[in-house]
């Protein structure tokens, strides 16, 4: 009867394993059904060795009780050899490796679980595992020692593969997983060693149970009101698929329109997403192949080595976006793009598939299917990316300074404007790498930068030479709003020994009405220090003349659209004089940018502004240029 407690807690624990298994729906995946499986067959060799325990003390005078024992171990054999087979198959899916096996190499993996499982069952007439003697006492043969060396056996290749795939799996996962080794492995020896301890069913059902929750049970990978895969599990199963070598497609979708339909249905995009997308989608997949990645972006996973499924797919669920969609007897119009890339020739990380999954899709792309060589502005980000990070790293930043100059023609002051130079892409325009370093998190540095360039060329003496009043620095208000950035700015400026007042530092109009409060007090403390400042790109935005009135700027930068569209039509004459009237009312000095003929110098001077800056005098140039135009300008005049 020693055996009997330790099978019904194993029972108990297979009953518990297996109904939160089915009430939480964890059956779809392929480990899923194979944990399923081995929780079967552990339920079943419980009850076999319950049978085996209840019966024993009447089995050595009753034929039926006898005859009913004998079955039940045969029963335990036959499924318990294939217990420790099955734990190497579940490791297999977990670590994404079970396809990757050719079939010679499955067959040879399968030969010790064959041989084992035929011994179980010509048992009865070969006896070479166990008899029952004629006292009906219970006997082990050689046969069983071969049982235990094939579980061995499994056992070894599935730690072996376990610790090949390490970091392709969570920390969970890995812990789950060696503790299920530890505790079966100690439950096999002690029985083993200890024939009367029957404790390998029960600490095979702890490791079950502890596998169950910490591998089974997935509630943080799950989007809780769609039920698919949330970003964490994407980049846990991605990563491990790559770990693992798997081949597989990625199809991104898209939806370009989420806002518009947020605001018909007065409701919000992840619900709209579970009422309309999600149900299709699993029409074409199953849910673990399904990820939500935002509101507005889904991600499947297609294991498919040729790819024509997935391109297939792609098509189909673009075409279904074609047409309308039914929500509360409204047919909502949802606008998609199709992405589809394959692993790893596409998308060689996580990373990258991010990347793509939270990038821009080029415009006037919806109801379409961008795969191949569609997705190269993918691969020309990444790039640009690469070239940030390198170029911070390799000093190929350089600065263009472009003059500025009083209204009467005479030098004022410069604009310092950031350019990078990468070996391998070459020239790389502001507006590719400055949204790339903005992403990065590296803005501060290109800032940084720029200011180190500007205060070495200050260092030189060649204002006090020239009359150069004051340099302008262009500031991301990302940088602003970093807790240290008033002692950043502060160390580069001291430490090369310039005047704070020949630094002009720009934010630009969009940037100002970010937040009201904290630039505020920004700005204060820097012109306390002498710092002066700009406000920049007047008029491409929200006319922000708050941001003028709140802000202690000293210059406000006219944007060029307003001077262009002056010349224009006379709706424009007046939004310019309308505006340099307003900012004169409030002491502001004015700058205008795009000058570029004399007729907009006569008509700039006649509204009374007082710097002009643009081609007209010089586009941005190289230092080197830079100091020979204006030292020759001050020849010039002398």
């Amino acid at each position: 009867m020693t055996q009997l407690p330790f099978s019904l807690a194993a029972l108990m624990n297979c009953f518990t394993i297996l109904f939160f298994t089915f009430v939480r729906q964890r059956t779809q995946k392929p480990q899923n059904k194979i944990f399923i499986g081995m929780t079967l067959v552990l339920a079943l060799n419980a009850v076999s060795i319950a049978i085996e325990g209840a019966l024993i003390p009447a089995s050595k005078t009753s034929d039926s009780a006898f005859f009913a024992v004998k079955a039940a171990i045969y029963l335990y054999f036959l499924l318990h050899t294939a217990l420790c087979p099955a734990f190497l198959l579940y490791v297999m899916a977990v670590t994404k490796r079970m396809t990757r096996l050719r079939l010679s190499s499955k067959f040879l993996l399968a030969l010790p679980f064959i041989i084992t499982e035929v011994g179980a069952v010509l048992n009865p007439l070969t006896h070479w595992i166990y008899y029952y003697d004629g006292s009906r006492t219970f006997t082990r043969c050689w046969g069983e020692w071969c049982i235990y060396g094939a579980a061995a056996f499994y056992f070894v290749i599935s730690f072996i593969l376990l610790m090949w795939s390490w970091q392709a799996m969570t920390r969970k996962r890995r812990e789950a997983l060696l503790y299920f080794f530890a505790v079966v492995l100690f439950g096999i020896v002690l029985q083993a060693v200890f024939e009367g301890i029957k404790s390998e069913l029960f600490c095979e059902s702890i490791g079950m149970m502890g596998i169950m929750i910490a591998v089974e049970n997935e509630d943080d990978r799950l989007d809780a009101l769609t039920g698919l895969g949330n970003r964490f599990a994407f980049q846990n199963d991605l990563n491990t698929a790559l770990v693992s070598g798997q081949q597989l497609h990625l199809v991104e979708l898209r939806i370009t329109n989420a806002d518009s339909i947020q605001r018909t249905t007065g409701t919000d995009n992840t619900k709209m997403l579970m009422e309309l997308v999600a149900p299709y989608l699993r029409t074409k997949l199953p849910s673990y192949m399904i990820y939500i990645i935002n509101p507005e972006t889904l991600m499947l996973t297609v294991p498919d080595r040729k790819g024509m499924h997935a391109v297939e797919l792609a098509g189909d669920i673009a075409a279904r976006f074609r047409k309308p969609w039914n929500w509360q007897d409204t047919e909502l119009p949802l606008r998609a793009v199709v992405l589809c890339a394959e692993v790893p020739w596409h998308v060689r990380s996580v990373s990258e598939a991010l990347y793509m999954a939270d990038s821009t899709v080029p415009e006037n792309k919806e109801g379409q299917v961008l795969a191949g060589r569609d997705l190269s502005y993918l691969l020309r980000r990444a790039e640009i990316e690469a070239a940030v990070t390198r170029g911070l790293e390799q000093g190929n930043y350089f600065v263009c300074y472009q003059p500025t100059y009083h209204v009467d023609g005479t030098l004022h002051g410069a604009e310092a404007l950031i350019r990078l130079k990468d070996p391998e892409l070459g020239n790389l325009f502001p507006d590719e790498f400055i949204p790339a370093a903005e992403r990065l998190g590296a803005i501060d540095d290109l800032d940084c930068v720029v200011l180190q360039h500007v205060c070495r060329l200050l260092a030189t003496g060649i204002a006090e030479k020239t009359g150069l009043e004051c340099i302008n620095v262009n500031l991301s208000v990302l940088h602003c709003m970093q807790p240290d950035f008033i002692k950043r700015i502060n160390d580069i400026v001291e430490e090369a020994g310039v005047s704070k007042h020949q630094i002009n530092f720009e934010i630009t109009e969009s940037a100002a009405a970010e937040d009201y409060e904290l630039l505020s007090s920004i700005i204060a403390s820097l012109k306390q220090e002498g710092y002066q400042f700009s406000m920049d790109d007047f008029g491409t935005g929200y006319a922000n003349m708050k941001a003028i009135y709140s802000f202690d700027f000293d210059v406000v930068k006219i944007d060029k659209s307003l001077l262009w569209n002056a010349g224009k039509n006379e709706l424009g004459q007046v939004l310019l004089d309308n505006s340099v009237r307003m900012i004169r009312q409030m002491h502001r000095k004015i700058l205008v940018e795009g000058v570029e003929t004399r007729a907009q110098i006569e008509l700039l001077r006649t509204l009374g502004v007082d710097y002009l800056q643009g081609y007209y005098f010089s586009k941005p140039i190289p230092e080197a240029d830079f100091l020979a135009l204006i030292l020759n300008e001050d020849k010039e005049e002398d």
